[in-house]
């Protein structure tokens, strides 16, 4: 699995299409806490998660029981933990939320990248 993460408009997709290959993109919503594992990337976890919190469900747990489905992915997932901490408790516990996930998709993927203005800094794996 490789991991990348960054903040928002930051060029974290092309990133995965110039350097991993990207293709085919799962992009998550909000509103659906189901992620489609038949494509080359999934893009927006953060998204993902809001619909795990909205769902009352742990998206790290969510993570941890599709594993093997994993392996081969490109996950991409905007920097959360950066700025000004938002007022909603829904907002709050996404945060939070995908802090838990980030750090096991980090400590199980082969790769993770920080891409900042399209610059990619691998933080994890070949370097």
């Amino acid at each position: 699995m490789k991991l990348i993460i960054g903040g928002a408009y930051q060029g974290k997709l092309d990133y995965a299409k110039e350097h991993f290959g990207v293709e085919q993109v799962f992009t998550c919503s909000r509103e659906l806490a189901e992620l489609d594992f038949s494509k080359d990337a999934i893009y927006g976890l953060e998204d993902f998660v809001l619909a795990c919190v909205r769902g009352g469900v742990e998206a790290k747990d969510y993570l941890m029981e599709n594993q093997e489905k994993l392996a081969d992915q490109v996950i991409i997932c905007t920097d959360v933990s950066q700025g000004i901490v938002p007022m909603e408790k829904e907002l709050r516990d996404m945060r939070e939320m995908t802090g838990r996930a980030m750090v096991w998709l980090a400590k199980e993927a082969d790769r993770v990248v920080r891409v900042f203005c399209g610059l990619g800094q691998e933080i994890k794996g070949k370097q």
